[in-house]
This record gives C-alpha cells, sequence and structure tokens, in this order.
C-alpha cells in the first residue's frame, strides 16, 4: 500500500509473556513492511524476557509499573488496584511524549492502563485478543476501543459488533537456526553445536519438538522423560527440547545421563523453524503456539496450562481437538507411560499425523500480521487527515 514520507506512529502494549508478546512483534514486523517509515514504541513491564526479545528484534521499548489483580490475595489486590492510577499516568506521559496516531494492546497486565491512557488522550485505540476465551484487561477495554480483532471466530467474552475483525493471531517469521542455538547433550557432557548441521545428521529419524512455552512447564519436562525412560529404543528418536529455564541444567543432565543426544535449551528464539523439522510437537495450548502450530501444519498432543485465566487453555485445545488437529491429555493425568503410548503410535501410523497436520494447515489464517497491520496503518491514517483538517 502507498504511505506517506512521514510514517505512522504506534503503540503496542502488553506482553509479559511469549503468547502476548509474539503475536505483537509479527504486527510490529508487518507494520515496518506496509509502512517503511512507521514508528513504533512498545509498552509493557520491563522483565528481563520482554526487553531481550524486543532488543534482539530491533523494537524499541519502554515500560511502566503495572501488575495483575486475578488470583491474587486481598492484599496483593488492593496493591494492584491502588497501582493503577499511576501506571495511567505513567502510559499518559509516554503517549504525550511519543504522539502516536493509534495505540494497538496485545493484553497483559500493561496492556490496560496504556490503552486506557490513549483513550484519555483521545488517540485511536485497538485491541488484539489471542484466546478463544479473552483475558480481563481486553475484556473490559473492548467497550470503548475503536476496533477488536480476534484469533478465533465466535469469541466467547465479546459482545456483538461491528469493530470485531477476525483476521487471526499473527506469528513469527521462521529463521534459521545460528550455531549457539542448541546445547547437545551426551554420556560426557553438554557443548555447544551447530543445529544446522545436527538436524541435517538426523532429519530421517522421528523428530518430537517438546515446548512448554516461554517460561516452560515442569509437568511437560518430567512426563516427557519419564516417557524417553520407558521407551526401547529412544535413539531412534531425535529430541528438541525447550526446558525453561528452571528446569534447563536438570533436563540437560538427565539426557547425558541416558546416552541420549537431544537438542536441548532454556529457550529457542527460532521455535517456528524448528516447528518445521517436527513430526510431532508436545506443548501447551496457549494461543501463540497453537497459531504457529496451525501456520505450520503440524500434529500436537495439547496439555493446557491448568492455571491460565478463565482456563483458556483448555477450550483453546478442545477447539483444536475438535477440528481433528491435535490430541488432548489434562495436566493433572499427563504421564510418561501415556505419552510414550501416543508418541509411538503417532511414529507407527504416519497416515493419522498427516491427517492431523492436514487439519490444524486448515485452521490457519497466514495473513493474519499484515491484515492487522493495514487496519491499524488505516485507521492511524484517517486519525491523522483529520487532525490536518483542524489545523
Amino acid at each position: 500500500m502507498q504511505t506517506s514520507k512521514k510514517g505512522i506512529k504506534i503503540i503496542i502494549a502488553g506482553g509479559k509473556t511469549g503468547g502476548h508478546l509474539f503475536p505483537a512483534i509479527a504486527i510490529a514486523q508487518a507494520v515496518k513492511r506496509e509502512d517503511e517509515f512507521s514508528e513504533i514504541l512498545f509498552v509493557g513491564t520491563g522483565e528481563k524476557f520482554e526487553t531481550k526479545t524486543l532488543e534482539k528484534y530491533g523494537f524499541a521499548n519502554t515500560k511502566i509499573y503495572s501488575s495483575g489483580i486475578k488470583g491474587k490475595s486481598v492484599k496483593a489486590k488492593f496493591v494492584s488496584l491502588l497501582q493503577i492510577p499511576v501506571s495511567i499516568f505513567q502510559a499518559v506521559k509516554i503517549i504525550k511524549k511519543f504522539n502516536p496516531d493509534i495505540v494497538l494492546g496485545v493484553g497483559g497486565y500493561s496492556s490496560g492502563p496504556v490503552v486506557l491512557g490513549a483513550k484519555i488522550c483521545g488517540v485511536v485505540t485497538a485491541i488484539h485478543e489471542q484466546n478463544y476465551i479473552p483475558g480481563l484487561t481486553n475484556r473490559i477495554l473492548s467497550r470503548f476501543v475503536d476496533i477488536i480483532f480476534t484469533s478465533f471466530e465466535n469469541t466467547i467474552g465479546f459482545p456483538e459488533s461491528k469493530k470485531i475483525l477476525c483476521f487471526g493471531n499473527p506469528v513469527r517469521k521462521s529463521e534459521k537456526i545460528k550455531s549457539k542455538d542448541f546445547l547437545k547433550t551426551s554420556g560426557t557432557g553438554v557443548k555447544e553445536i551447530t543445529g544446522k548441521t545436527r538436524l541435517k545428521e538426523t532429519e530421517r529419524k522421528f523428530t518430537i519438538l517438546v515446548t512448554g512455552g516461554s517460561q516452560g512447564a515442569s509437568s511437560i519436562n518430567r512426563a516427557f522423560l519419564d516417557a524417553v525412560k520407558l521407551m526401547a529404543h529412544p535413539e531412534n528418536y531425535n529430541i528438541i527440547h525447550q526446558t525453561g529455564r528452571f528446569d534447563e541444567k536438570m533436563i540437560v543432565r538427565e539426557y547425558g545421563n541416558m546416552g541420549i543426544d537431544a537438542e536441548a535449551k532454556a529457550f529457542f528464539y527460532n521455535m517456528p523453524y524448528l516447528q518445521k523439522k517436527a513430526d510431532l510437537i508436545i506443548c501447551r495450548a496457549g494461543a501463540g503456539t497453537l497459531s504457529e502450530i496451525c501456520a505450520g501444519g503440524k500434529a500436537s498432543i495439547l496439555i493446557p496450562y491448568p492455571y491460565a485465566a478463565n482456563d483458556h487453555q483448555r477450550y483453546n485445545a478442545e477447539f483444536m481437538a475438535k477440528k481433528g488437529a491435535a490430541w488432548v491429555i489434562a495436566d493433572r493425568k499427563v504421564s510418561g507411560g501415556q505419552l510414550k503410548k501416543k508418541i509411538e503410535f503417532a511414529e507407527n501410523n504416519p497416515e493419522i499425523i498427516a491427517s492431523m497436520a492436514k487439519a490444524a494447515a486448515k485452521l490457519s489464517k497466514p495473513n493474519a500480521d499484515k491484515n492487522i497491520a493495514v487496519k491499524c496503518i488505516q485507521l492511524a491514517e484517517k486519525a491523522k487527515a483529520k487532525m490536518y483538517q483542524k489545523d
């Protein structure tokens, strides 16, 4: 699309977890592709995962003080409520200084105050909801924002409205593996290797990708290690395991003790690339992960996080299962024996895995990032035109 010489200015608010942050990054990348002169500022909580990831992708970011309310003690809720006016004041200061044409909230603690601040300042607002059931922040914001972007058709929790646009959940673009992305495990210890070479050596093996999301999942990690121990020939599998930072050393050590060569690391920045290599993915059911699975057309075993707000991961997973795209195991029921049976069944029945992969691909909305970016640019350009008319 044509762009003005002076591009739009957009604030993207929210983040903290990969489920909010990575779709936001995908949108930001699409905005840059559509409007090369655009200026983008991320406003979040300032947590290390957030800032490190945004720096890696080359996006400017700042923070406000904000924390959640749901699931906390009465005292903690009271402190969080007192913090809201401070958060909104900080957001308004950032908005006045950056002077955005549009503010997009993507969910998370910081999203609410920033979008509210934008409304106070008379800036065009939009939100993006990744899950089948919206979080508390987006349910509140949906009442007054100009546009609501959703990932699922008939998202539960939003009133019927013409301002709802189901464009899907944007996903990161696939990246090539760089030489320090993997840790190789062996009986003699751990050393860095080139992931690209490693995958070429094992590409004929049935490849399993295990991930608990950006923060890891101990229940999945334990169950999968138990499954590997129960296998008669675990060496027949190519294992890629995103462990989360808390379990990384333990898991690497366990693979080493078993003499298993596996790619294991706390976090992989090139997850879409790794998903392409996988035959079967074992993971949580966050919207971002599911969108990437669908974009890659992959079969999966979904183990929803049981403490997710409004149990939204269970609803996400059930939606996938109803479409024939995944198997679902409740977190409280997952075990090494169960995973072993599922993995061996998957390997021995490639036609079923192919059918699941095809069903997942049908659910993909590959142009979600572009469609959201284009709509945001259109809204921003319209707002700029109105401002020029006033002047």
